[in-house]
């Protein structure tokens, strides 16, 4: 038996999006938070000469690559007025110079299916590094300690004691090494017993901020009383509790506290109220992260009862076409000047587009959450409504995708604070009567139940998932404690304290 194989040719019809380059730089900064959005457009005005500032003279209002004034993007619709022509009549587009621009940027698409690299910003390595080094804090805590041990009249074996302890600290404030880890460190340079530096840890102790280089919590608390008055109320029965007894008032042992330090409840209540005045982590106090600033994007204000969404105006320069320098390039003129002005033309003119397109997009989606989410907020987290990405995405007739991008580092100024758009999504529960409940609002009715708990009688889990119940939330008790976890809300047993 013998088989033939035949070619054929056949006509197949099909689309696919292509990502040109202007239609990845719409989709990059969509996906940039704000201030890798000012970034991004500070570059693009030091590196295409085509594009500059827009000086308003009242602050309200931006201008076109004419000359002309532009609205402020904001309300229920952005205007745009980006003009398809230069300013001079001389200049006209050919097919070959891609000018055509279109109403909407398809920043519709699935980035990650065709790139998988990370977003970098525009600059040099170097301008980025020497951004990073402005933001840091000047002063980590070792820096602090080592000023304050150059101050100390130390001697010079005590100096090389000090820095060894300092260079054990950690950002709490905590030692991290044995005293007979730090001999050993310490063989090769000086010859000190265990006495010497018991000597010199006592003096860093009382470095400021007080506490740093305990060795345990127990001796960080009792360091820091010892540092009050003698005359403080109930400071000796506090002394006891943080040098003998932290483990039972971790434990909650109240009973056996009063006995031990033979004691009222009234007075064991004042002694704990006093180490509770105290800091569990002095070297927090130094702060050496940089601060996070957060810029909203969109506002939410309820004007004559609507509520409404609003671009944020001052979430990065107003910049325009430079409009003697577009009146430069000449139709059919391919010189190499001519050229590079006509491709930093029409580079400006896609990127005036791009962050056009960002605005809209991210207007449309804000305005959406809002609509989903007017009960939070009319009254509070308990109403929030669940949510998913896919509801918002059927809603604005746009991929899941698109909507993640959105969503990321991207905040909404509202009356009850500022949030990340991806705060409003959250899975559901079903109730009992046959309707759902939002994650969010399940947990502020667990914060709420404990903050209203007797604190000689705290609520366990499964007492809490009955009052849900009551409330016709049907939750199992292993998910109250998965949602009382990630709220950073202690057990019970540990919740338990004096009334």
């Amino acid at each position: 038996m013998s088989y033939s194989m035949k070619q054929s040719i056949q006509l197949r019809l099909g689309q696919h999006l292509t990502m040109t380059p202007q239609l990845q730089q719409a989709i990059r900064l969509l996906q940039l938070s704000t201030l890798e959005l000012q970034v991004e457009i500070q570059h693009a005005l030091e590196t295409n000469p085509m594009l500059e500032l827009a000086e308003d003279t009242d602050g309200s209002a931006s201008l076109n690559d004419e000359g002309e004034a532009l609205p402020a993007l904001q309300g229920d619709a952005v205007e745009t007025a980006l003009a398809e022509d230069a300013r001079e009549p001389e200049y006209e587009a050919t097919a070959s110079d891609n000018t055509t621009i279109p109403e909407e940027l398809p920043v519709d698409s699935a980035w990650e299916d065709i790139y998988d690299t990370p977003v970098t910003l525009g600059g040099s390595d170097a301008e980025e590094r020497d951004f990073e080094i402005q933001g840091r804090t000047a002063e980590s805590l070792q820096d602090y300690l080592l000023w304050q041990m150059r101050l100390t009249p130390f001697s010079e074996t005590d100096m090389a004691i000090a820095m060894a302890i300092i260079d054990s600290i950690n950002d709490d404030g905590y030692l991290t090494a044995t005293v007979e880890e730090i001999q050993q460190g310490l063989a090769g340079e000086v010859d000190v017993d265990t006495d010497e530096i018991e000597a010199v840890l006592h003096r860093v102790q009382h470095f400021d901020p007080v506490g740093v280089g305990a060795r345990n919590l127990g001796e960080c608390l009792y360091i820091q009383l010892q540092q009050l008055p003698p005359n403080t109320p109930w400071l000796e029965t506090a002394k006891k509790l943080a040098k003998d007894h932290l483990d039972q008032l971790a434990s909650r042992d109240f009973a056996h506290l009063i006995r031990q330090l033979k004691v009222s409840e009234s007075e064991l209540r004042q002694a704990i109220a006093l180490i509770q005045t105290l800091n569990p982590r002095p070297g927090a106090q130094i702060e050496t992260t940089p601060p996070q600033y957060i810029v909203p994007d969109v506002f939410v204000r309820k004007q004559k009862g609507v509520w409404r969404v609003e671009l944020n105006p001052e979430v990065a320069p107003r910049i325009r076409i430079n409009p003697y320098y577009a009146s430069l390039v000449r139709r059919a003129d391919s010189s190499t000047d001519n050229t590079y002005l006509r491709n930093h033309l029409q580079e400006a003119r896609w990127f005036l587009k791009s962050l056009q397109s960002r605005s809209e997009t991210l207007l449309k989606v804000a305005t959406c959450i809002v609509e989903q989410q007017r009960g939070f907020l009319e009254h509070g987290e308990e109403a929030m409504k669940p949510l998913v990405l896919r509801d918002i995405a059927e809603a604005v007739n746009m991929h899941e995708s698109t909507i993640s991008r959105v969503t990321t580092q991207k905040y909404m100024h509202t009356p009850r604070g500022i949030f990340e758009f991806k705060y409003f999504f959250s899975s559901h529960v079903t109730t009992s009567d046959g309707g759902e409940c939002s994650a969010t609002a399940i947990r502020a009715m667990i914060r709420k139940l404990v903050a209203g708990e007797d604190p000689a009688k705290p609520l366990s889990d499964s007492k809490i998932a009955e009052l849900l119940l009551r409330q016709g939330i049907n939750v199992a008790r292993r998910t109250v404690a998965k949602y009382r976890e990630a709220m950073a809300i202690p057990p019970s047993n540990e919740r338990k304290r004096l009334a």
